[in-house]
């Protein structure tokens, strides 16, 4: 606003002094960066209005030098979002836990052949799964949330409850595997939690010193933090969902049960963005654990499987890796909870990296409470505007 009201004020001065000389120029042209950033606003604003959004944060960089940092709409009615504000990274957690796992094989505190059972021999099938088919969601273990709608009910009735890691794996470990270990693919939160478990027993540490040491410390975030509770430090995000098929807020919704106990987290978008670039780049790992974190031997080598509801083909749209996912060339996590929607990426190759977040009005939400991660459409609209060459895969049209 300062350098508007600076070119129509310098008119009315070279009016008014004799001593202004020579026409006035033209104001030069917008600079690419410049360009850039307003591209990505203008995707942003556009998909506010078009997928029914309450507010977007959102960052990006290239090689590290910032692109865009910026909040849009309204955290709560009458409160700006801005980017210094707090939310859960949920899955992006994923990513720290699998990093801290190679790390250790980096370390040869482990191997990713190791058997389940070395650590936790009690665990069912211990001594059929590796770290490594954990990592991958390979181990055939089901899910102990999508598919159970015990869970789902027993969630939705008290949305606050804090969940043991023993109410979580009591869920699902007396069902038998979903397939031979190695043989195909499945999210599952059960993975993560049993890989959790396995590193605390193979260190001696417990999860948040182990990430904070090993990980989030070497990558510099600060605004990374474990919270198995549903506090959010200040200022938070606030968020809304119909999920239990009326507009509520549900910033205070207990996470607990997401992902193994001291990888529970919060952090804002600065945090999000340097997440990315620094587990995309894998500056952490050596070059066998980077190729491992980011290998796409999934691809077409998975399938669906009746019993199965997370069971899928790994394609170009979407492959695991080891904590991640790889869509076209870029490498990412997308988490989704309570009305937050979120992504993190990262191209290799052109060193773009952004974060960003979404929360939603009440008209993004179907009739059975329903939504979609508009945050992966941000992504891939963004992607596609900063590397045309070598955009995301967009989704399916539904």
């Amino acid at each position: 606003m300062a350098l508007a009201a600076a070119g129509r004020i310098l008119p009315l001065l070279c009016v008014l002094l004799i001593g202004c000389a020579g026409p006035l120029t033209s104001p030069p042209a917008a600079s690419p960066d410049r360009a850039k950033a307003d591209a990505v606003l203008k995707i942003v604003r556009d998909t506010m209005a078009q997928r029914h959004l309450k507010a977007v944060i959102v960052r990006v960089t290239v090689d590290g030098k910032e692109v865009l940092t910026q909040a849009v709409g309204e955290s709560i009615t009458g409160v700006p979002a801005t980017p210094q504000m707090h939310f859960r990274n949920g899955a992006v957690a994923i990513s720290y836990v699998s990093t801290l796992l190679l790390k250790l094989v980096d370390e040869k505190k482990v191997r990713l052949d190791d058997k389940l059972s070395t650590w936790l021999p009690n665990i069912p099938n211990a001594d059929r799964v590796t770290l490594g088919q954990l990592a991958q969601m390979t181990s055939g273990y089901p899910d102990y949330v999508i598919g159970n709608d015990a869970f789902t009910a027993a969630l939705y009735a008290n949305p606050f409850k804090q969940w043991s890691t023993d109410e979580l794996l009591a869920q699902v470990l007396s069902r038998p595997l979903l397939y031979p270990p190695g043989t195909n693919w499945n999210y599952a939160h059960t993975n993560y939690v049993l890989l959790g478990l396995a590193l605390e027993k193979a260190t001696g540490q417990d999860m948040p010193e182990l990430l904070q040491d090993k990980v989030l410390g070497p990558l510099g975030l600060s605004q990374t933090a474990n919270s198995d509770t549903p506090e959010i430090p200040s200022p938070a995000l606030h968020t809304f969902s119909s999920e239990r098929r009326i507009y509520e807020e549900t910033t205070y919704w207990n996470p607990s049960w997401t992902i193994t106990h001291g990888a529970i987290q919060t952090t804002n978008i600065y945090d999000l963005e340097a997440t990315a670039r620094g587990i995309g780049s894998g500056r952490l790992l050596s070059t066998d654990s980077y190729k491992a974190m980011v290998s796409t031997d999934l691809r077409r080598n998975t399938r669906s499987q009746p019993g199965c509801p997370t069971c899928a083909e790994q394609n170009e749209v979407y492959t695991y890796g080891l904590g991640i996912i790889i869509s076209g060339n870029w490498l990412l996590q997308n988490p989704m909870f309570a009305g937050l929607a979120g992504v993190e990426a990262y191209l290799p190759s052109q060193k773009i990296a952004l974060g960003v977040i979404t929360t939603y009005n009440e008209e993004a939400f179907d009739e059975n409470g329903d939504y979609s991660n508009e945050a992966d459409t941000l992504f891939r609209r963004i992607g596609a505007e900063l590397a045309p060459d070598d955009a995301p895969p967009q989704l399916p049209a539904k």
